[in-house]
């Protein structure tokens, strides 16, 4: 049981009262869509960027509110969640820890209002999890104009957002910059719907130049940062499952109440009791590995340890899959139906698997820990 302080309970039961009155009638409406006056509402209601620094609109807080934020909503609301999910913890906070002051007074505050958001580019359709390989690059012309060329592809949430953090190739090794993708030279190439109806999109960059103020991190240095604040986007997107997990959980757990089959509740059959008991245990020991992992990084450097959150991403992405579709099951042919929650649960938990580093990924990250460093401590002195 996570232990939260007088704080931290104020911003779930707030935002708990918030998704019950507010998303709950709409949630699995959105198709694909934008749910944005969710989205305002919660800007309106100071619970966006909960993790980004107060003087930019944000919170001030830390990841573990932002993640709390992100379990809550996304029982209820999924799609909100998801918004949540990226803007938190993936490109608007790279600029709150890397940017410029420039950066930061320019891109945050349009996010903590609601009003924007911010893509992250990294992959390319040469270079997906080797991002060695990458052939965006940006060079420095006689003058010190910064100038980018390359492309970029599978990138998330360009329709809503006015700029992107892109991973580049400097000359003297990787780094981020920002890019407005109204700025000439960006050319949007196509569009692609996934399983869940998202969007996502390719687009290239041909020699659009790059204020010194929009670069966040560049060189060896710098990008080893880059790399670490990877580590709290997998732990939100652990936390994003284990959202999932539960909204089809507590749905299942209601439906076999009331679906009588054979005299009585489904949920009186052994064989769904264990469905359920099994589907909780699971939940509870990935929402465990999540929140040890965030909490341990408060007491280190501030970034989660890559193993940590490697262990929290790669057990929720399983289980989220094996929940909902165990949920869905239960459910039985209501379920299986195009535009029954389970349907749009289940292609969600999907991309689990996918986004924020591939099951593989993260199997690689725990081997390279385990032969170089042995099996974690299995307790803190």
């Amino acid at each position: 049981m996570l232990s939260l302080s007088p704080e931290q309970e104020l911003v779930v039961s707030s935002l708990e009262e918030i998704a019950e009155r507010e998303f709950a009638d709409n949630a699995f409406s959105w198709n694909g869509e934008l749910p944005k006056e969710n989205i305002e509402l919660l800007g309106e209601q100071g619970f966006l960027g909960l993790n980004i620094d107060e003087a930019y609109g944000g919170g001030g807080m830390t990841e573990l509110e932002a993640m709390l934020s992100i379990e809550i909503v996304g029982r209820v609301c999924p799609d909100t969640a998801e918004y949540l999910y990226t803007q938190q913890m993936v490109a608007p906070r790279a600029i709150d820890l890397f940017g410029t002051e420039e950066a930061k007074e320019q891109y945050l505050p349009p996010v903590t209002a609601g009003e924007s958001a911010i893509a992250v580019a990294i992959s390319e359709p040469e270079a997906g999890s080797d991002v060695g390989s990458m052939k965006t690059r940006v060079e420095e012309t006689d003058d010190g104009t910064l100038v980018c060329n390359g492309e970029k592809i599978w990138v998330s949430t360009i329709r809503h957002s006015d700029a992107a953090v892109v991973w580049v190739k400097f000359p003297e090794g990787l780094g981020s910059v920002i890019v407005d993708l109204d700025a000439d030279g960006v050319e949007i190439d196509q569009h692609y719907t996934n399983m869940a109806g998202y969007t996502q999109t390719q687009f290239r960059l041909n020699d659009v130049e790059i204020p010194p103020e929009n670069v966040l991190t560049r060189g060896s240095d710098g990008f080893k940062n880059q790399l670490k604040a990877l580590n709290w986007e997998r732990l939100g997107s652990a936390t994003l499952a284990n959202a999932l997990a539960r909204c089809g959980l507590e749905k299942a757990l209601e439906y076999s109440s009331q679906r009588e089959q054979f005299g009585q509740p489904i949920g009186e059959l052994q064989g769904i009791e264990w469905k359920l008991a099994d589907a909780a245990t699971e939940l509870e020991a990935s929402r465990t590995l999540t929140y040890r992992a965030a909490m341990e990084a408060h007491d280190a450097d501030g970034f989660p340890s890559r193993v940590g959150s490697s262990f929290a991403k790669l057990y929720s992405s399983q289980m989220v899959e094996e929940v909902v579709s165990e949920a869905l099951q239960i459910h039985g042919a209501n379920g299986y139906q195009q535009g029954h929650p389970l349907e749009y649960l289940y292609r969600l938990a999907r991309g689990r698997r996918l986004a924020a580093g591939t099951d593989e990924i993260q199997r690689n990250q725990i081997a390279s820990v385990l032969k170089d460093d042995g099996l974690p401590a299995m307790w803190s002195t």
